[in-house]
């Protein structure tokens, strides 16, 4: 099945976890014809043949069988199978001793970290808008103040000539005008 000098290391768990499940996965599937069921199968023949006829099925079925594992150990050499799945077993035996890993990543506290700071960018946006709605109602008093003063000085000025005209109606009738 593995050629000598193809691997130096013994296999790690996963590899020969990898091809115990295929070595199983393929002897299901070529043994599921029994004695009988063959036998059921070929009942127009007599027991001599059929006899024979099982034995070369079975001939057939371990050939086949070792065919198959041996292209499937091949299939793994060539696409080195092994020294990527030593490396992932390394690197998970790593990680099981890193005690600042984190295996196990909790959603609900991603999704509770999510919203905290969505509601922080929230309430710092709406602070942000109370303020500018603040300062548009500080301008908007400004303008309409602005838009008064000018109104209040025509109606000083007018209140000033209508006095001035008050007082030199009032002083034409003494014929004493004050100098203004």
């Amino acid at each position: 099945m593995e050629e000598p000098g193809h691997e130096t290391d013994i296999p790690g768990c996963r590899q020969s976890d990898l091809k115990q499940s295929f070595r199983n996965a393929i002897r299901s599937l070529l043994t599921a014809c029994s004695r009988q069921d063959f036998f059921d199968i070929f009942s127009k023949f007599d027991v001599a043949e059929q006899n024979m006829l099982y034995r070369v099925y079975t001939q057939v079925i371990v050939n086949l069988h070792q065919t198959l594992e041996d292209e499937f150990d091949a299939q793994c050499q060539e696409l080195q199978v092994g020294p990527v799945l030593d490396k992932v077993e390394q690197l998970v035996e790593e990680q099981s001793l890193d005690p600042l890993f984190s295996d196990k990543t909790n959603v609900m506290d991603l999704a509770n970290d999510l919203t905290t700071a969505k509601k922080s960018k929230i309430q710092r946006l709406r602070g942000l808008l109370q303020r500018a709605e603040e300062q548009n109602r500080q301008m908007e008093a400004r303008i309409r103040l602005l838009k008064e003063q000018p109104q209040e000085a025509s109606d000083t000025a007018n209140a000033i000539k209508r006095l001035k005209s008050g007082i030199t109606a009032y002083f034409e009738g003494n014929d004493k005008l004050p100098p203004i």
